[in-house]
C-alpha cells in the first residue's frame, strides 16, 4: 500500500511539474478547448437533430418530449463552448507567458 501511495504521490508531483512550464501548459489547455469544441459541436448537432424531430412531430404532445430535448442539448453546448472559450483563452495566456521567456 505504502509503494502505491509513493507511486502516486511522484505521478502527482510530475504532473504539478510538468504543469507549471508554459509551453506545455497551453498544449494541455489546447487540448482541452480542442476536446470542449467536440462535444460543444456534438450537443449542438444532437440539438438540431432533436428539434427538428420536434418539428416534425404530428402533435405538440409528440413534439414536447423532443423539444425538452433540444433543448437540454443546447444548454449542453453553450456549457461546453463556455468551457472551450475559457481552456482558449488559457491556452493563449500560456502561450503569451511562453513567449517572453
Amino acid at each position: 500500500m505504502r509503494i502505491l501511495t509513493l507511486a502516486a504521490v511522484a505521478a502527482l508531483s510530475l504532473a504539478a511539474a510538468a504543469c507549471s512550464k508554459p509551453a506545455e501548459k497551453a498544449a494541455d489547455d489546447a487540448g482541452t478547448a480542442k476536446a470542449e469544441a467536440a462535444a460543444a459541436n456534438s450537443a449542438a448537432t444532437t440539438a438540431s437533430t432533436d428539434a427538428a424531430a420536434a418539428s416534425a412531430a404530428p402533435t405538440s404532445a409528440a413534439a414536447a418530449a423532443p423539444a425538452v430535448a433540444a433543448g437540454n442539448a443546447a444548454a449542453s453546448a453553450g456549457e461546453h463552448a463556455a468551457k472551450a472559450g475559457e481552456a482558449a483563452k488559457d491556452a493563449g495566456k500560456a502561450a503569451a507567458k511562453d513567449a517572453k521567456k
